[in-house]
């Protein structure tokens, strides 16, 4: 089955009844894990986006006191699942803000890690990426939160 452009669904919800509407949010919720975590951002963390960065925040600090230390493998492996988590964390938002507060913290958080990430080429790339990620969001932003960023950026 081939699936249909965005603007045709679209069309489609449109002739729907709330009760269909809310069968079908229902219904999708059930097949994907992350289709019931958008959901659950959309209708009940969107309102509060400071209590959900500060709720991301402690995902990454007890995913990042769960790393298995004995060897870089295994830490590369923990943190790139780490930060694919907070990267979908991110994609639930869409607001700037909170992917430059995310990453940011999250290039602390690596950065503040032991052993040091500097004994490992790929981690090392991984945290210089993110920060070049973010210094690029940073400058789309407006001039206030661009000043503010860049404060917090320089503590790097």
């Amino acid at each position: 089955m081939k699936a249909v452009s965005a603007v045709i669904i679209k069309k489609e919800l449109k002739h729907r009844s709330s009760d269909e509407l809310m069968e079908l949010c229902l219904r999708l919720s059930r097949f994907k894990k992350e289709n019931k975590e958008l959901l659950t951002y959309l209708l009940f963390e969107s309102h509060n986006e400071s209590g959900y960065i500060e709720s991301v925040k402690s995902y990454m600090d007890e995913e990042f006191e769960l790393i298995n230390t004995d060897s870089f493998f295994y830490i590369r492996k923990s943190v790139r699942k780490i930060l694919r988590n907070v990267k979908k964390y991110i994609r639930y938002s869409l607001k700037k803000e909170t992917e430059v507060e995310l990453l940011l913290y999250f290039c602390k958080k690596l950065k503040n890690f032991k052993p040091s990430i500097k004994r490992s080429t790929q981690l090392q790339n991984m945290y210089d990426r993110q920060i070049l990620l973010s210094k690029k969001i940073i400058g789309s932003l407006h001039e206030d939160l661009q000043y503010d960023y860049n404060l917090m950026l320089d503590e790097f």
